[in-house]
């Protein structure tokens, strides 16, 4: 831009000069002559406002406004909005949310059943019900998160640098007893300046308080006070006083000496405090405590009264006497955890929680856990726990909406959607996704037989499966193969899709969707070179950050631009089921439905019998109260 621009200086005339047809006489320094855009923008000025003009033609080309962001292409300033819209920076990331919460196994209804059949028909089989690929995929997710430190800190097994730094900081900390007191006896000058602040309009008030005292002497410093702030008061009492009397001295004293430091008192030196006979103060704790007779609490009097208390007597139990076996000793790591978990989100607090009853009592709740895999390290996650465990789905089925006290800032069991799309894909991303298959998976979009709770494991959905990926994709029918393509697959002939020409393969990636793309550059070499060739256009490309460590040990943080492909499948405009027979017809070979055929028979109310000679109708009252 400024090697095209003139640098020729502004004149006079020109300053104030925005006329098209402007016929002023070329003179130096007052004006200069008129010329049109060298882009042919068709405008027109002085000379010497081109460079100006630069600024503003709308045909110079200039980068992009996510150039910050990776976009590379330079286009004309014009164009800059248009390009907005197909922009490969110009990404968005899903933030939809939900919440799946444990399992509750004392819930009649929470298809325990099912979860276990399903679980054992899923270890041979490529597709899975996309209920519970969606919650095995979030509980690998949770997994990775609930680490096992906050819940059970007593099991946690210390590591010897952790041990040796503990002990580092206790004899930095603690030390001999001797080497705290002359550390509390030095006065560091910060906490006298504040003390000095804090105290000095008590000084001052201290001395108009009445006439004697503003016209009583001054203060003989020759003399040495008692205060246990003046000089030479602890030398003498650790002559007079005993160690034990000294230290506890020293323990009630030493907050004030460096608080208050040696302030002047308000009184002369030989009228200061005294201190007499020193004694040791009994440490008041829960069981020296006298409960006064005054005190009546009357839910809790039962604590304090011993009368009031049932009998019992000391015994000893051991686990031999519970009658249960070695293997039943250990619980699952999996479901004491996210029981834990749930309870802090629930209910606000641990299951164990100390509660302070009232002034003296506390109640302590205490629960031990034995695990195979205890003890943990500090930073071990439920995922590294159960890494060689079976699989077992801990999880609902059924997901809920977030809301404003269960979301992702605040509670364990939310989870994010957070793929990255491209603008122009994210409302197709949202409608078929999360409107059409994940809120609709419990009764429209994935239809499960009537008997499910009992354990069936049958159910209609249309072609589409779940991946790890966290994402859908559509499931086309699956042609099968000629004799002779399976004979040149096994004869390693190779496929016929790679012999194709370039150009042709490029052409026919053109009509894939990105989550397609995304798989295909993965099969080789060459069709990663024909996917690379439309991401310019069908791509997008995201800043991934890098820590990056220099020689000299230090580390710096870079944003590197990253081209991928989005997890969006074809755009899907209704879904309809595939032609199989309606989930009636499966009743009828249904394990689970079991017809209960009665062979007695049944009076009805408008039957009559005779009682005796008499007819009495029966009736609904009459037959229910018989029956009583």
């Amino acid at each position: 831009m400024g090697e095209i621009a003139s640098k020729v200086r502004q004149h006079v005339h020109c300053d104030s000069c925005y006329s098209r047809r402007c016929r002023t006489r070329v003179e130096v320094s007052v004006s200069c002559a008129v010329i049109p855009c060298r882009l042919h923008c068709g405008a027109l000025f002085h000379l010497c406002k081109e460079e100006d003009h630069l600024l503003l033609c709308p045909n110079v080309r200039v980068p992009c406004l996510n150039a910050e962001y990776g976009c590379p292409v330079h286009l004309a300033r014009s164009s800059r909005a248009a390009h907005l819209q197909v922009c490969p920076a110009s990404v968005v990331s899903c933030s939809m949310e939900w919440l799946r919460w444990p399992t509750d196994t004392t819930n009649p209804h929470s298809n325990i059943a099912l979860q276990e059949n399903v679980m054992k028909e899923i270890k041979g089989q490529d597709e899975v019900a996309l209920d519970f690929a969606m919650a095995l995929v979030d509980q690998s997710d949770l997994y990775s998160r609930l680490k096992m430190n906050p819940l059970y800190p007593e099991l946690m097994d210390e590591e010897e640098e952790e041990i040796k730094e503990e002990r580092k900081e206790e004899i930095a900390m603690g030390g001999t007893e001797q080497k705290s007191v002359e550390q509390g006896m030095v006065l560091r000058k910060d906490k006298w300046n504040l003390s000095d602040m804090m105290f000095s309009m008590e000084r001052g008030g201290c001395k108009g308080l009445t006439k004697e005292g503003a016209n009583c002497p001054p203060a003989d410093t020759s003399k040495t006070g008692q205060a246990p702030w003046h000089e030479g008061v602890l030398e003498r009492l650790g002559q007079e006083l005993s160690p034990q009397e000294y230290n506890m001295y020293v323990v009630h004293h030493g907050r004030m000496l460096l608080a208050f430091g040696q302030i002047e008192a308000c009184t002369p030196r030989e009228k200061d405090f005294v201190y007499g006979n020193l004694e040791p103060i009994p440490v008041q704790s829960l069981r020296s405590f006298k409960v006064p007779d005054s005190y009546h609490y009357r839910r809790r009097v039962h604590l304090y009264d011993t009368a009031a208390r049932a009998q019992s007597k000391p015994c000893g139990v051991d686990t031999s006497d519970l009658g249960a076996n070695e293997d039943d000793w250990y619980s699952d790591e999996a479901a004491v955890t996210l029981l834990g978990y749930a309870e802090r989100e629930v209910m606000g607090h641990k299951i164990s929680e100390s509660k302070a009853a009232d002034g003296l009592y506390v109640d302590i709740g205490t629960q031990t856990h034995s695990f195979c895999s205890a003890p943990f390290k500090r930073k071990t996650t439920l995922a590294e726990v159960m890494v060689d465990r079976p699989l077992k789905l801990h999880l609902q089925l059924q997901t809920e909406s977030v809301n404003s006290r269960h979301n992702r800032a605040s509670c364990a069991f939310t989870f994010l959607c957070g793929h990255t799309f491209h603008r122009r894909e994210f409302a197709t991303h949202v409608r078929n996704v999360h409107c059409d298959i994940q809120t609709c998976l419990s009764g429209w979009f994935e239809q499960r037989c009537p008997l499910a709770y009992l354990g069936c494991t049958y159910s209609q959905k249309p072609q589409v499966s779940y991946q790890q990926l966290r994402s859908f994709s559509l499931c086309p029918t699956r042609v099968q193969p000629t004799q002779g393509e399976r004979d040149d697959l096994a004869g390693g002939g190779g496929d016929s899709l790679s012999s194709l020409p370039y150009e042709v393969l490029c052409h026919m990636a053109s009509f894939l969707d990105s989550l397609s793309l995304s798989q295909l550059a993965l099969v080789s070499r060459l069709m990663r070179q024909v996917v690379s060739s439309l991401l310019q256009d069908r791509g997008m490309v995201t800043l991934r950050w890098e820590r990056k460590t220099y020689s000299h040990g230090g580390a710096k943080w870079r944003a590197k631009p990253v081209w991928e492909f989005s997890r969006l499948f074809s755009s899907v405009d209704s879904w309809h089921m595939a032609d199989i027979p309606p989930i009636s017809a499966h009743l009828k070979v249904c394990p689970y439905y079991e017809a209960s055929v009665r062979c007695e028979p049944v009076p009805l109310p408008s039957m009559r019998k005779k009682v005796g000679c008499s007819q009495e109708r029966v009736s609904l009252v009459n037959l229910f109260a018989g029956k009583r």
